[in-house]
């Protein structure tokens, strides 16, 4: 077995890059078609099954809800097969459900874990969040106003303000940073959903030309987000955000701390993380499913805190073997057969044939 001292086998990173994949092929065949509830649905099955095969005694603190309203995927559901490491697992099956059902860019599946009791867990919906690349690593402070924080940014990236993108939310709450930003004059990015995606654009600056992200969003995907942000040796803050009296209320039940800022080690404080995504619909960060002649596309991201690797992952799966396993469900009756047509044979030799290949960044910490 690889095993990092003192830390989790390396090899549950391809293992939860297998479990996001059958999340991904699960859900997109509903690419596009109106029904963000049964492809949720899929991938949360198929995510379900594929974790229960990983070699873990996992607990799943950020998940589908509460064991009364999600069969599976809970919080407190125990998963994996039941061998060592304890760890704590979050799991996004379909980041951007409204993405896939209209077929628009960006939806990805997403998983993560690290040591047991590791994670922040909250029942509060949202949270505010403040993400930024490894350039502009400790600089930033949530509790000062989004001007100063700008200008920091800008400092470390060797950047005027007014060349800066940031990434936020579209949402009523987030008019006035929005507005702020402005008032700066720096390029806003506007996305409709995907947050994990968003923040994982910020921290990776040099890849994507994002700087950084604002707003509130998510607090399980601000989790997520934490996980991957601390991999890459990114930098985030984070703060409870409340729609009302009771969600407050909740936090304090909780054991939380209302009004306190949240680092990045406060929202996952182990140090051997690992993170995967895998495309849904095509989006910047990483590519969707895609049907070619006999195969199923799809492009990874995987993540690893200890060797600090992001690997980017391009897999090939067999339709006909995918039909067999039942993960190409029936909604694509239209998926061809191998070897049907001459065009076809000839790619059977092919050097897409490969049933995977993968590019890897080690990212300086």
């Amino acid at each position: 077995m690889s095993e990092v001292k003192g830390g989790i086998n390396r090899n549950l990173a391809l293992e939860l890059l297998r479990v996001t994949e059958a999340g991904a092929l699960a859900a997109a065949p509903l690419q596009g078609r109106g029904n963000k509830m049964a492809a949720d649905a899929r991938a949360v099955e198929a995510i379900r099954a594929a974790l229960a095969d990983v070699d873990m005694r996992g607990t799943i603190v950020i998940g589908e809800g509460e064991k009364d309203e999600a069969p599976m995927l809970y919080f407190g559901e125990e998963i994996g097969n039941g061998l060592e490491p304890e760890v704590d697992v979050a799991v996004d099956p379909i980041e951007g459900t409204s993405l896939t059902a209209s077929g628009l860019p960006g939806a990805i599946s997403v998983v993560a874990l690290a040591e047991r009791g590791s994670m922040f867990t909250t029942h509060v919906h949202y949270m505010q969040k403040l993400v930024v690349g490894r350039r502009a690593r400790g600089v930033i402070d949530l509790e000062m106003p989004v001007e100063w924080n700008l200008r920091r940014i800008a400092k470390a990236e060797g950047l005027p303000a007014q060349e800066l993108t940031v990434v936020v939310l579209e949402r009523d709450r987030n008019k006035e940073i929005v507005a702020q930003i402005r008032d700066v004059g720096a390029r806003i990015k506007l996305i409709s959903a995907g947050d994990v995606a968003g923040a994982l654009e910020a921290a990776l600056e040099t890849r994507f030309g994002i700087h950084c992200m604002m707003g509130s969003g998510g607090a399980t995907e601000g989790v997520l987000a934490a996980c991957a942000i601390k991999t890459i040796g990114g930098d985030m803050q984070a703060k409870l955000f409340f729609k009302d009296k009771d969600e407050r209320e909740l936090a304090v039940k909780e054991g939380h701390q209302p009004d306190r800022v949240l680092c990045i080690d406060d929202l996952c404080s182990g140090d051997d993380i690992f993170f995967a995504a895998t495309g849904i619909t095509s989006g910047e960060l990483l590519h969707g499913v895609r049907y070619e002649d006999v195969y199923a596309y799809t492009q990874s991201m995987v993540l690893r805190s200890t060797s600090g690797t992001m690997r980017i992952v391009d897999a090939y799966h067999p339709i006909d073997k995918l039909r067999a396993k039942g993960a190409s469900g029936s909604l694509r009756p239209s998926w061809p057969s191998a070897g049907c047509c001459p065009r076809r044979r000839r790619l059977r030799h092919s050097s897409r044939r490969r049933s995977w290949r993968s590019r890897s960044w080690s990212v300086s910490r």
